[in-house]
């Protein structure tokens, strides 16, 4: 009866809580390195497929992301256990309260890895060979922090490999402008980060940690609008690749003012405002979605009317 008891009242109550813990450590409720990882795998479909991409791949690679993403944020508490509760940002992460194992966490990583894998069924062969480096960029970056002076950088270049899966599933190939997509990303990253770094740094110090604000010390404002305008520059070329019309176009004045307003609001080096600038991306990468959206939109309109 003991026994019938515990299962039916106890192990429920412990699974749903297990389950929160689980959520909080993928960061479920903190959407916004989804949305930065989707936004340019997104561009990507869209030129790829000239604006009509498959619904299979498309939802493939929306799951596929996201729990990629879930799995680098296991990864990155589990590497940053000893350090997150010395920060006011992370202190009260599953990790740093001590509300999660090694062995939990390890197994919630291989787990959704597993789940990320069968998301590449439905595409080609290249795309998995192409999801390879991918997987190892994703669980390694959190580790560069020890060593690394620019683990933004390598961020960088995890969060841009859905690029070229991208196009290897849409096209099964990789052209020039994938590549040129990946470099834009990769500084836009960059610029980000190093702004989220920023509201960091005088933990990171304490505890000696690298991060590219360390690494570009009284330059980081500097270094970081470089990348800005460098991604911005960037973006321009892929659309007189592309053919882009007016609504692709439209973005680029945004994309400038925006980044106009980040500086700003980054020169204060008010943490919580640097914060803040850091999610005001996510509408960056959202704004040139649209924008190629609304491109192919628009050639399609023409091709019916004339």
């Amino acid at each position: 009866m003991n026994i019938r008891r515990f299962f039916l009242q106890f192990l429920p109550r412990y699974a749903v809580g297990r389950m929160v813990i689980y959520a909080k450590l993928m960061r479920i409720d903190k959407p916004i390195g989804t949305l930065l990882l989707l936004w340019p795998t997104y561009w990507a479909l869209w030129i790829a497929s000239k604006g009509v991409p498959d619904v299979d791949i498309f939802i493939a690679f929306t799951a596929g992301t996201f729990l990629m993403r879930s799995a680098g944020c296991v990864v990155n508490d589990f590497a940053d256990r000893n350090f997150d509760g010395a920060v006011e940002r992370t202190k009260n992460r599953p990790f740093a309260k001590g509300l999660v194992s090694k062995t939990e966490a390890l197994l919630l990583t291989v787990m959704l890895c597993l789940m990320a894998a069968l998301c590449l069924v439905p595409l080609n062969r290249f795309t998995w060979l192409m999801s390879l480096p991918a997987l190892f960029l994703a669980v390694t970056y959190p580790f560069t922090k020890r060593f690394f002076p620019l683990p933004q950088f390598y961020l960088g270049l995890a969060f841009s490999f859905g690029i070229p899966m991208a196009f290897a599933a849409v096209q099964g190939r990789v052209p020039p402008e994938a590549w040129l997509m990946f470099t834009a990303n990769a500084l836009w990253t960059l610029a980000y980060d190093t702004i989220y770094a920023m509201a960091d740094k005088e933990d990171d110090l304490k505890i000696g940690i690298k991060t590219s604000a360390i690494t570009f010390g009284y330059h980081d404002i500097s270094a970081t609008m470089l990348c800005h305008f460098w991604f911005t520059v960037l973006m321009a070329v892929l659309g007189i690749k592309i053919g882009a019309t007016w609504p692709y176009w439209l973005v680029l004045p945004i994309t400038a003012y925006w980044q106009c307003q980040q500086y700003a609001a980054i020169r204060t080096r008010d943490r919580q405002l640097c914060f803040q600038t850091f999610l005001a991306n996510n509408r960056i990468g959202l704004a040139w979605f649209c924008g190629l959206v609304c491109h192919y939109f628009w050639l399609f309109l023409v091709s019916k009317l004339f």
